[in-house]
């Protein structure tokens, strides 16, 4: 019997061992995690607009691992389902499972510091049954402090303000120009745009052309921006995970400088994107 064949039995015998047994919380006391099965938090870049992360399993055994579902619980997040995943792990330098994760939990004057975490799964190993284990991820994990960072950054700082693209856009030349409509909360004072930037597809700059920072404002006011394409590839919109995610950078009252995620509306995407195209197509 073939190598293959002998792991897609073994394989089969734990998958038809786990459902025999149940399924979720009620599948077996949570237990330490096997020797030799391991896992980590990454993040990649499709996955920011999504909100999720991947659960990086490591298998350096020959026994198979069933793994059911994941999930991450951490007091820096909002608690989110089990993710199912339903899969058979052989021995694997890497395997990633996509979870979502809640929003950030963060306080009301400042960023808190992000909060000891743990993975759960339902597993079987071999062709044990199937129950609850727990990896207790080395604190702090740096993906979860920068996560924290810059959720609770733009938490703060939307606390003082809103920004928004504005409904006017006028082609001039190569350029699109338009607006960003920065509207002051009250008790904001005086707010300070350090900086602005553009995506994976779209250049973003002050229409000005000024030194940073961009403006210092007291008051509700538009500022006049540029944006051109940045790419002009055959690919680049069927691949556009993170086209619209347009930054702005701001402290409010004197406060520290934290970053703002800003997203066009429908239309002003597609006027974007039509845009692009255009001028793309001029290139060629």
């Amino acid at each position: 019997m073939g190598e293959w064949r002998r792991f897609s039995l073994l394989a089969a015998t734990v998958v038809a061992a786990a459902t025999a047994v149940g399924c979720g919380a009620d599948a077996g006391p949570s237990a330490e995690p096997p020797p030799g099965v391991s896992v980590s938090l990454q993040q990649n870049r499709s996955d920011v607009p999504a909100h999720k992360m991947q659960v990086a399993v490591r298998n350096d055994t020959a026994t198979p691992v069933y793994f059911k579902d994941v999930r991450l619980l951490t007091d820096s997040f909002q608690e989110t389902p089990p993710q199912p995943v339903d899969t058979v792990l052989g021995r694997t330098p890497r395997t990633d499972f996509p979870i979502s994760y809640g929003a950030a939990r963060c306080a009301p004057t400042r960023i808190p510091d992000a909060e000891p975490a743990t993975v759960v799964a339902h597993i079987a190993v071999g062709k044990g049954p199937l129950h609850e284990v727990r990896w207790r991820i080395p604190h702090p994990d740096p993906l979860l402090r920068q996560l924290v960072n810059i959720e609770c950054g733009e938490f703060l700082l939307r606390r003082s303000i809103d920004v928004t693209f504005g409904p006017a856009w006028t082609r001039s030349g190569r350029q699109l120009r338009g607006a960003l409509r920065v509207d002051l909360k009250a008790g904001a004072g005086q707010v300070t745009i350090e900086d602005i930037a553009g995506t994976t597809h779209y250049d973003l700059r002050p229409a000005s052309g000024e030194p940073k920072p961009v403006a210092v404002l007291t008051g509700t006011r538009d500022l006049p921006v540029v944006v051109t394409p940045s790419r002009c590839d055959r690919h680049a919109m069927g691949e556009a995970k993170q086209a619209y995610l347009f930054s702005l950078w701001a402290s409010a009252g004197g406060t520290q400088t934290y970053r703002l995620i800003v997203v066009p509306d429908q239309r002003t995407q597609r006027l974007f994107e039509s845009y692009a195209m255009e001028v793309c197509a001029e290139r060629r």
